[in-house]
């Protein structure tokens, strides 16, 4: 994959599909990015795309597969893989709820009685991994009247797959194949640490059995010139395990990390986690999620977190705590729904030294399409729709994208893309200077005779990049 800006984007929220998003990118920030991540584009029963029928054909909402090769002739490409679960309307669900609970189709799920041996004690439930306060399971109904319980992890629209069977592993290989043959350079396996389960453990990356998992979905693809990138929320220390391992990892720390850094004037966790972070990783500010929490446990002392949070509620644009509670249907403990611009109190310098400490950092960086036009909290979709993760998911119409580029923060935002995305030095070595007082910050990448260095005052809110003696950017 090139070594640019990455954007994050859904299908139809730069423009209303993927047509109009070429238009836009092509019009705006066609020197600014070098990937894109499409969130997904395929028919969906719920969770903007994460609850697909099939991974078949695209939405025709969106468009078609031409839309995408037509994006891959720009763009390197990634697509989602819902590697654990899959709609409850989908036709490999309803295939199985009309033929009966003795089908073949039965190993394409998991039975949630058959896999505890019965109904399983509290002490085995209180072991799971859950983000969310349910057991996991939902009831379904076959054609002939009897019930069963399947199993899910996430909302009853998200039925999980059996990739422990032989038929559950060919599906998944199958679809895979089918997004590298469209042109995915990265295939994003979502909520990859959800999907082997195993009797009298957490259930949430299961070891070794999903280390054969990721290994087979790797060989699935490799010959079509793709990769994998399992994303996963938890402790630092996975992404580590992974990067280790020789596996492409997410940066989910960082944000969290920035914020500490921009809110208190101070860089020694930043900088710690520069230090040892991976190399082979794709860093995030914000993604169409909240802002992580657990992935920072271990490199913020617990009360550093606390008073991130804090600070983030008090001096954050319009962001309040109900907005991350069962009112807004939003019960995940371990994220904050807000902009990265919003939790920053839309201050434009505080969020241009934040990029321009991300571009610099270790990693390919990915942009959120809501980031890359310093978007505010959109309370009106939050309000109509009472989904707490909406705050961060704008639809974005052509006349306010060419109205969006016009602000000044918007502006120098897109100039560092372009630098990120055009400058050779980052492809080369990162080294970190070590000031003398905590609220500065030195990063210098050199390749091949070329350098270029970033100095950050995370007082002032003030930066510099320059190559030698020749200033590229100063804010």
């Amino acid at each position: 994959m090139k070594n640019g800006v990455m954007l994050i984007t859904y299908p139809d929220s730069l423009g209303s599909n993927l047509s109009d998003l070429e238009a836009i990118l092509s019009k705006h920030f066609s020197k600014a990015l070098t990937s894109l991540h499409i969130l997904p584009f395929f028919s969906s029963s719920g969770d903007r795309g994460f609850a697909p029928y099939t991974y078949e054909q695209v939405d025709p909402a969106f468009g078609t597969w031409e839309d995408i090769d037509n994006l891959a002739k720009t763009y390197d490409l990634m697509f989602d893989y819902m590697i654990n679960h899959i709609s409850a309307q989908s036709p490999l669900l309803r295939n199985y709820l009309a033929e009966g609970p003795d089908s073949p189709n039965k190993d394409y799920f998991i039975d949630y009685e058959a896999f505890w041996g019965g109904e399983p004690t509290e002490e085995q439930i209180l072991k799971i991994y859950k983000r969310k306060p349910k057991d996991p399971y939902t009831t379904v109904t076959f054609s002939n009247g009897e019930q069963k319980k399947l199993w899910c992890t996430f909302s009853e629209e998200q039925i999980d797959l059996n990739v422990q069977t032989e038929l559950g592993v060919t599906f998944l290989e199958s679809n895979l194949v089918n997004l590298a043959k469209h042109g995915a350079k990265f295939i994003r396996l979502d909520a990859f640490a959800y999907a082997i389960k195993k009797k009298e453990s957490d259930c949430f990356f299961v070891e070794p059995e999903t280390w054969y998992l990721l290994a087979r979905c790797r060989r699935a693809v490799r010959e079509y010139g793709a990769d994998v990138l399992p994303e996963i929320h938890e402790h630092y220390s996975i992404q580590l395990k992974l990067s280790s391992n020789s596996y492409p990892v997410y940066d989910f720390a960082l944000p969290m990390l920035m914020l500490n850094a921009l809110y208190f004037h101070q860089t020694q966790y930043l900088k710690n986690w520069f230090a040892i972070c991976p190399r082979n990783q794709h860093t995030t500010l914000d993604t169409h999620d909240g802002i992580g929490i657990v992935d920072v446990y271990g490199l913020l002392p617990d009360e550093e977190i606390e008073a991130t949070k804090e600070h983030l509620y008090a001096y954050g644009a319009n962001v309040k705590r109900i907005y991350n509670s069962e009112t807004y249907n939003n019960l995940d403990i371990y994220q904050i729904n807000c902009t990265y611009y919003s939790a920053l109190g839309e201050n434009d310098r505080a969020y241009l030294l934040a990029r321009a400490v991300q571009f610099f950092s270790p990693g390919i960086p990915q942009i959120y399409y809501v980031g890359m036009l310093a978007g505010s909290n959109d309370l009106e979709l939050l309000e109509e729709t009472k989904e707490g993760r909406n705050i961060n998911r704008h639809y974005y119409t052509k006349e306010e994208v060419d109205e969006a580029v016009q602000r000044p923060v918007v502006v120098a935002l897109r100039l560092l893309m372009e630098l990120r995305s055009s400058h050779p030095a980052f492809d080369g070595i990162f080294e970190m200077e070590e000031p003398t007082d905590e609220e500065h910050l030195i990063i210098t990448w050199e390749h091949r005779g070329r350098t270029i260095t970033l100095t950050a005052d995370f007082k002032t809110y003030s930066f510099t990049i320059h190559e030698g003696e020749h200033t590229l950017m100063r804010l």
